[in-house]
């Protein structure tokens, strides 16, 4: 094994760049693996009510895609590996497909595992005592009974191990469901150095260089505060991770790629979605950030260090969600004089004639997109000549909801003058699902290794 390992990530989120990972890995061709990462907090419910009505879904499709733009560089030797947490709900369907699309390019020699058992809805609905503290709220400390009948799913953040098993078993595609975004990166440094798992000063550092690159294009100066000074952004690169065995790790980008690596767009993402700097929690290890040092190693290369860890919790992170209602959102662009004044009686003027209809919502929002609605309250209104008008609405009943969606058209012709914009036509109705996050015994969970034929 080499002393140094290269790790790249080609994507932040399910939705992201379809070319990124071909892009990096033909940039890039000395890449020892390279990770995507899919799952927000609440994709996997979108992905549960996709196997509910076809039990072959319920994964990123997506990722089959990528699969099929990776093969070229496979069979022209790349010998690259993926891990990926694209399996979501059905990783097993995922692998299947993948091998599938792999067998029909040529390159069915790819070894595929499957990392799963981080499902842990059953667990939560056998031993959740309704009142009492298991499963609790992480940030409002309610208890599971308020939500326990409507669970959708439940999934324990696993972490590094099972991706490294996998990788040990000779693997060259890991598909699995939920894992905490840095151990993606963990599992392949762990491997390739032989890392023992109590090493966590080396864990560390791993979770550190997982962390930078876990949302892809962030690190080379996506939505950085210098965002207007970045060169290139039509063809803003991915980041790579030049990893040492002592934890250590250059953060950087392909050469011809656009955007940037510099000491603010790693600093900005270091500290991204950070609660603790000095108790940053993973299942692999628990990281203090604050020793952490920078240092300048070149054009669109940072060198990272400093990294100190320590042992893990003896619990996972559940990500959980819950079916919470039905939400509708529709606009309509109202132009010419006092058209902020006009917006807001629009928005008045729905809502009288819901309560009129017998319908009071649970959320009903106005927003006039342009007078501050990101921020309201913290800029003056201006004296606007057009503004879009958005009202949305959420309730647990569908009937209020959808008779929302049947009240913004009549305003083309019974509203104010210069009122226009409604070609999307009728707001759609979509289920909403509440996010609760709570803790399982690690002893309560068994991630498993599967290697899935072709």
């Amino acid at each position: 094994m080499s002393r140094c390992v290269r790790i790249g990530n080609a994507q932040g989120f399910w939705g992201d760049s379809p070319d990124a990972p071909a892009t990096l890995l033909l940039q890039q061709p000395n890449l020892d693996y390279l990770t995507l990462d899919y799952l927000a907090e609440v994709s996997l419910s979108i992905m549960a009510m996709q196997h509910e009505r076809d039990s072959s879904r319920g994964y990123a499709r997506d990722f089959v895609d990528v699969v099929r733009s990776l093969a070229p560089a496979w069979r022209e030797g790349s010998r690259c590996r993926v891990v990926t947490n694209a399996g979501g709900f059905n990783p097993i369907a995922c692998a299947r497909a993948c091998a599938e699309a792999l067998h029909e390019l040529g390159c069915g020699d790819r070894r595929i595992a499957v990392v799963h058992g981080d499902s842990v809805l059953d667990q939560v609905r056998a031993v959740a005592d309704p009142l009492g503290d298991s499963f609790r709220n992480l940030e409002s400390g309610a208890p599971i009974g308020d939500v326990l009948e409507r669970l959708v799913t439940a999934n324990a953040y696993l972490g590094a191990r099972p991706v490294a098993d996998a990788l040990e078993a000779g693997a060259d595609i890991v598909i699995a469901g939920r894992v905490a975004d840095p151990s993606l990166v963990v599992g392949p440094a762990a491997f390739h150095f032989g890392w023992d798992w109590n090493d966590f000063n080396r864990i560390a550092g791993a979770l550190v260089a997982g962390h930078v690159i876990e949302c892809g294009a962030q690190l080379t100066g996506g939505i950085s505060t210098n965002w207007l000074d970045v060169p290139d952004p039509e063809t803003i690169g991915f980041p790579f991770v030049e990893l040492y065995e002592d934890g250590t790790f250059v953060a950087t980008k392909p050469e011809e790629s656009g955007g940037c690596v510099t000491m603010e767009t790693v600093k900005e993402q270091l500290f991204y979605e950070i609660a603790d700097p000095g108790r940053y929690l993973s299942p692999d290890a628990t990281v203090s950030l604050l020793n952490i040092e920078l240092e300048d190693a070149g054009p669109n290369r940072v060198s990272v260090r400093g990294a100190e860890g320590s042992s893990p919790t003896d619990s996972y992170k559940v990500s959980a969600t819950y079916r919470d209602g039905y939400r509708a959102h529709g606009t309509l662009t109202i132009f010419g004089r006092n058209a902020l004044l006009k917006a807001k009686r629009c928005g008045e003027i729905v809502r009288k004639r819901l309560l009129l209809a017998g319908y009071d919502f649970e959320q009903y929002e106005v927003e006039c997109l342009g007078a501050g609605a990101c921020a309201p309250g913290m800029v003056p209104e201006p004296d606007l000549l057009e503004t879009v008008l958005r009202i949305s609405v959420a309730d647990p009943r569908k009937e209020a909801v959808e008779r929302f969606t049947r009240e913004l058209a009549p305003l083309v012709t019974s509203g104010p003058q210069g009122t226009t914009g409604f070609a999307g036509g009728r707001p759609s109705v979509t289920p909403v699902f509440g996010y609760w996050p709570s803790l399982i015994p690690k002893t309560a969970v068994e991630p498993r290794v599967e290697l899935v034929a072709g």
